[in-house]
C-alpha cells in the first residue's frame, strides 16, 4: 500500500472517536512511519516482534495544572509492521483502527493492560476473536 494510502486509513481512524473524545485533543502530532528503528525497539526491550504503534508524551491524566508551553505529544503508527501482519487491505485498516485508538487511549491516560482488556472484551462482543492483535509485540507504551 502506498503513503497516502495508509495515511488516508489513519485519518478515517481518527474520524472514528466519539466526539467527546475528540474534543479534548490538543496539541498532538500523529505520524506515520515505515517501522520502528532497532535502537527504538531495544531502547524499549522488545527483542523480538515489532510496534504498530506509539506514543510518546504526557498523558492528561498527568498533567498538572501549571502544564503548558509544551511540545506537541506523539503518536506514531508504523505502516510495514502492520502490513507484514496480515494479507488484506480489510486487516490492515482494522489493525490501524485498533492501534490508532489504543494509541489514542494512552493520550487520555490508559496504561496496557487496561486497554488490552477493553481491546478483548470489544473483539468477543463482535464474534470471539482473540484480542488484542498479539498485543506485546504489538504496540507498547514508551
Amino acid at each position: 500500500m502506498d503513503r497516502s494510502s495508509f495515511e488516508q486509513l489513519v485519518e478515517n481512524a481518527l474520524r472514528r472517536l466519539p466526539r467527546r473524545f475528540k474534543n479534548k485533543i490538543k496539541n498532538i502530532s500523529i505520524e506515520v512511519e515505515d517501522q520502528p528503528s532497532r535502537e527504538l525497539l531495544d531502547d524499549m526491550g522488545i527483542g523480538s516482534g515489532t510496534l504498530f504503534g506509539l506514543y510518546q508524551g504526557v498523558p492528561l491524566t498527568e498533567r498538572e495544572w501549571n502544564y503548558g508551553n509544551a511540545l506537541p505529544d506523539r503518536i506514531v503508527i508504523y505502516q510495514r509492521p502492520i502490513e507484514s501482519a496480515v494479507a488484506s487491505p480489510e486487516k490492515i485498516e482494522e489493525i490501524v483502527l485498533d492501534t490508532v485508538m489504543h494509541e489514542i487511549g494512552h493520550y487520555f491516560g490508559f496504561g496496557d493492560r487496561e486497554l488490552y482488556e477493553m481491546e478483548a472484551e470489544k473483539n468477543k462482543r463482535e464474534g470471539g476473536k482473540e484480542g488484542g492483535w498479539e498485543g506485546e509485540k504489538r504496540r507498547k507504551k514508551r
